[in-house]
């Protein structure tokens, strides 16, 4: 096995210097900064429900567009995703496996994952099937950090991650990909987009293919298998809207994926294929009533559908369907936009398991405010769900921001979160109890951001108290509402083109303990540090990525430890005229071996080159 070596610090053991770095970062960006020009700031939805600059905003939020997921090369949407601030992610072996995505150390089961506007996920493993949402089909992603229960309801403790599905626009165009790379991983994507002043249209489908490694790569574990496990899938997506007078927009959007994956878990002897598959689906009417109203209507569905199988027989099948009405008003004033929402959500379970109660509707009722009077900024949120299995809960957030120079502001926030009990959770036999409470989250977190000319440095510093943590234990094995978090932390992260180099970088400083016991929480560092930088060099974008990540543990106990690691990675991009892009992303150079899961298997040094076409 290649050795990591980690470098110590007086307190822990982890890939790099926190205390260095962070030195570094708020010493020499600011000086770095003033060589860069100006750029408009990109408008986020996902933090307000309503279209606001980013420089505006009062959370903690990222955008990712196409340029920087066509970067990702055959990355993952969650190896994309963990390259970010305050963003890790696990995966049980490589690709198409179980997938988990922790912000700011919270569960990824208390993260709200939305496609267009439409929740998705599982009821009954309470999360987002992350490893089924290929990046061919996403146009854009929002990241939002910390609780947002006030505007999205449960589940919504460490953040909401929204992902937005190609559109079309202009004359009509085709685009298609084609790549080969390491472990006979091909992938193909073709596709039509367009549009005028009255219609826009989006037709894209993609295949994706991967041998992989073997999921389980130490021999002494139960279920090891040597044979590569690999993984297919299939995927689709459409956008229609029409606007048929100005301030009116009717529109529809489609995401479909799906394909089966190999795994090793016990008995070893058996062969084990995960067919997963994950659509969504919705339809809305925008309409702008009135020079101060503007009203949204949107229903859609989201279907989570995994059948496993044994020696090519199904074993068991966990199905869920999400259907969802929304209604939103965003009401102009003299000192702001109020906001005035209603919801119904409706979970249905379809399981070999038995539930004793297999489906529940939530009913949700939403008010805000984001406004701006001088050089102060507010945004206020409240919300009450009322749940069929456990009743009605109140959530709220209240947020201030105060622009103390044109280069210079800070923000305070407070809010309340919570995450509802999964159907596993209350009714999942020998261990379901129907007697569960809500988890619940007080947060607290106050930043400061420097920006000009297109240059953002900013710091963060959050406060997450979680009670009533569901956790399955005890004799006989039952869940049950025992444990206490306490998500904590600071977030550094700059942004910027110094010398025609685009440079991102971030370090995060946090303590995600187990409050009752005092541990490390499950998987969850302590130390992330990550920054890439870009440029052109002789007609070729060229760009390198680096991340170092502290030690974790594998057990509530913290008894199975796995190592810090670093990863560092390379891409390039060549336009070739035409249309044509040839472009290849080398990850892990230097073959590092590292654990994301204990026994679970990563990938070592890897390339992925391809050719894409965007017809002008």
């Amino acid at each position: 096995m290649k050795k990591t070596t980690p470098i110590r610090t007086t307190t822990r053991v982890v890939t790099f210097s926190s205390t260095t770095l962070a030195l570094a970062m708020t010493a020499v960006f600011p000086v770095l900064a003033q060589t860069a020009s100006s750029e408009l700031p990109p408008v986020v939805v996902t933090s307000t429900r309503q279209e606001t600059p980013i420089n505006q905003q009062l959370s903690d939020v990222t955008v990712l567009d196409r340029e920087q997921i066509e970067q990702a090369g055959q990355s993952s949407l969650a190896e994309l995703l963990g390259r970010q601030a305050a963003v890790e992610f696990t995966s049980n072996g490589g690709p198409g496996t179980n997938t988990s995505v922790f912000i700011r150390g919270a569960e990824s089961k208390q993260t709200v994952v939305l496609v267009d506007g439409v929740r998705i996920g599982s009821a009954t493993s309470a999360s987002a099937n992350f490893a089924r949402l290929p990046l061919s089909q996403i146009e854009r992603i929002e990241i939002l950090r910390g609780p947002a229960s006030s505007l999205y309801g449960a589940d919504a403790i460490g953040g909401v991650i929204q992902i937005f599905t190609r559109k079309g626009s202009g004359a009509p165009r085709v685009n298609a990909s084609a790549g080969y790379g390491t472990y006979g991983t091909y992938e193909v994507n073709a596709g039509v987009q367009g549009g005028t002043d009255m219609i826009s249209y989006n037709v894209q489908a993609g295949h994706y293919k991967t041998n992989g490694f073997s999921s389980l790569r130490n021999p002494r574990a139960s279920g090891y298998n040597p044979d590569n496990d690999g993984y297919s899938n299939d995927n689709a997506s459409a956008s229609f809207s029409i606007r048929p007078a100005a301030g009116h927009e009717l529109g529809v959007n489609l995401l479909y994926s799906t394909g089966p994956n190999q795994y090793d878990p016990r008995p070893a002897a058996v062969d084990h294929v995960l067919d997963q598959d994950q659509i969504s689906y919705s339809a809305y009417s925008r309409n702008k009533f009135t020079d101060r109203w503007t009203s949204t209507v949107r229903v859609g569905r989201a279907i989570d559908d995994s059948t496993a199988l044994r020696n090519g027989i199904p074993n068991s099948i966990f199905r869920t369907s999400q259907n969802q009405f929304q209604w939103q008003n965003d009401v102009k004033l003299g000192f702001g936009t109020g906001l005035l929402a209603v919801e119904e959500l409706n979970q249905k379970v379809d399981s070999t398991t038995v539930y004793r109660v297999d489906e529940r509707t939530i009913r949700s009722y939403i008010i805000g405010w984001n406004g701006s009077i001088e050089s102060h900024r507010f945004q206020l949120s409240g919300r009450s769900d009322d749940n069929s299995q456990f009743g009605r809960h109140n959530t709220g957030t209240a947020a201030y921001g105060y622009q103390f120079l044109p280069e210079l502001r800070g923000r305070l926030a407070y809010g309340t979160a919570f995450r509802a009990p999964s159907f596993n959770d209350l009714y999942f036999p020998s261990s379901g109890n129907p007697n569960l409470k809500p988890e619940e989250a007080r947060n607290r977190e106050v930043g400061l951001i420097w920006e000009k000319a297109g240059q953002q440095l900013s710091a963060t510093y959050y406060d997450n108290d979680v009670t009533n943590m569901i956790v399955t234990s005890g004799r006989p094995l039952q869940a049950r509402n025992v444990n206490q978090a306490k998500l904590q932390g600071w977030t550094f992260a700059y942004g910027g083109t110094v010398a025609s180099t685009r440079i991102d970088a971030s370090l995060d400083l946090s303590e995600p303990k187990d409050a009752t016991t005092g541990k490390q929480l499950i998987r969850r560092a302590e130390e992330q540090f990550k920054i890439s930088a870009s440029r052109d060099i002789f007609g070729w974008l060229s760009g390198i990525e680096f991340q170092a990540v502290g030690r974790r543990f594998d057990d509530a106990a913290n008894l199975n430890a796995m190592g810090g690691y670093s990863l560092t990675n390379l891409f390039v991009e060549k336009n070739l005229g035409s249309g044509l892009t040839l472009f290849a992303r080398a990850n892990n150079i230097f073959d590092r071996e590292y654990e994301l899961a204990r026994d679970y298997g990563t990938p070592g040094a890897n390339i992925f080159v391809g050719l894409r076409y965007q017809e002008k």
